[in-house]
């Protein structure tokens, strides 16, 4: 009787710790990617939506994937497009853009758009 009152106690216990979030530089850089393949690669699309689904399966706040779309095209555009947010956000993405260009220039970017075609499925699309 004890064991089960055990089991159930730690059953209960585990269900209300809560899951932790993955931290928000791996989508940032995810969703570079993801823009960048589309810019970069011939034929690739970027539904937004699934980047969207994407951030609510790794349990980002909601919005995120609106902050990072506007970090990044003010990052890229030099503030011409988008809107500057948080310092550490903005860090996130001048990062993501620094090992994306290595990631490039190291495989070649017909390499880097074949492995990224594979690796961003959910969130690529060939143009149709």
């Amino acid at each position: 009787m004890r064991l089960k009152l055990t089991i159930a106690a730690v059953l209960t216990a585990a269900a209300v710790v809560p899951v932790h979030a993955e931290p928000r530089h791996v989508y940032t850089t995810m969703v570079l990617e993801a823009f960048a393949t589309k810019v970069e690669c011939p034929g690739i699309d970027v539904v937004y939506q699934d980047l969207v689904q994407k951030a609510q399966d790794m349990q980002m706040p909601d919005g995120t994937t609106e902050k990072v779309r506007k970090a990044i095209a003010y990052l890229h555009t030099g503030g011409k497009m988008g809107e500057k947010q948080d310092d550490d956000l903005m860090a996130e993405v001048a990062v993501a853009t620094q090992a994306i260009d290595m990631d490039q220039r190291r495989l070649g970017m017909t390499n880097w758009c074949e492995e990224h075609k594979k690796t961003l499925a959910g969130f690529i699309r060939p143009k149709g």
